[in-house]
């Protein structure tokens, strides 16, 4: 029953309205992902399947699951280095519970680890932009290349690695575009404006600059019709199953404040020469 608005008090539609969602329709005794029954789809679907329903509203298809389950696979773990996996295991050594040390390592997935991703995407979709608008696929790079250095710095995102010379992650999600390409899964035309990049970021240097799996994972996700917004989250996803196991595995060590380095490394310290209190500030009383 509604009540009088005219005295500020809500109405039944107010209420429920407060909250508006495509995703989930939920009453007693049922719950409807995207409209499809759960114990429908409990069995029936897998798990990067659901994943691909929630945030996209569709089912996908064969092709596309295959190729969207091999990118959540490709970024789950590397290794605890890597600081969203050492922020976790640090945590768990301080006590908190495994919920507590999953999500300090997922805030630290942010621009620079961890949303990499999404700002190859945005560089992607500009240079396939440019070449579809009629510029030729390199000087289309080009341009791209010098646009993203103008807004956000020289760092391109998406290519070279600290730590492998070629990034195997890349190379095999390279070989599953190639194969999604040649069955009509995908167009392949990001895959060919991330060469475009590679090639344009390699003119002048002995040796190529590869892809790195933050730059396949771009490529892979636009071919497969992802905005760019969801870079960052579905490499989220799939970091933070190997978020939770080291965090867990860590739990298991009973090793307690853990940080970062062994004590006996200790750090450098780059402030003032020990000094002593002024003596009017040293003999004052509190």
């Amino acid at each position: 029953m509604k009540k009088n608005k005219d005295k500020g008090e809500l109405t039944l539609d107010d209420v429920t309205g407060w909250w508006e969602t495509d995703i989930v329709d939920i009453a007693p005794g049922s719950i409807r992902i995207r409209g499809y029954a759960i114990e429908e789809l409990i069995g029936r679907i897998s798990f990067p399947a659901m994943i691909w329903l929630v945030l996209r509203g569709e089912l996908p298809s064969k092709g596309e699951v295959d190729l969207f389950g091999a990118v959540l696979v490709s970024a789950v773990d590397h290794g605890p280095q890597a600081p969203s996996i050492a922020v976790a295991r640090m945590a768990a050594t301080c006590g908190v519970g495994l919920n507590g040390a999953i999500a300090s390592g997922v805030n630290t997935l942010g621009d620079v680890h961890g949303g990499v991703g999404q700002q190859c995407m945005e560089l992607l979709q500009d240079v396939d932009a440019r070449h579809v608008t009629g510029t030729e696929e390199n000087n289309a790079a080009a341009e791209a290349i010098a646009s993203y250095r103008e807004r956000c710095g020289e760092f391109i995102p998406g290519f070279g690695h600290r730590f492998h010379p070629v990034d195997p992650r890349a190379v095999r999600l390279t070989e599953l575009l190639r194969d999604a390409a040649r069955a009509g899964v995908v167009s392949g035309r990001y895959l060919e404006a991330g060469e475009a990049v590679q090639k344009e970021l390699s003119r002048g240097k002995a040796k190529t600059l590869p892809m790195n799996v933050d730059g396949i994972i771009a490529v892979a996700l636009l071919e497969l019709g992802f905005p760019c917004e969801l870079g960052r989250g579905v490499f989220i996803l799939s970091r933070s199953v190997g978020i939770c196991a080291h965090a867990f595995e860590q739990s298991r060590q009973g090793e307690r404040i853990k940080g970062p380095v062994p004590p006996a490394a200790g750090f450098r310290y780059r402030g003032v020469a020990p000094r002593s209190l002024p003596p009017e500030v040293k003999n004052s009383p509190p």
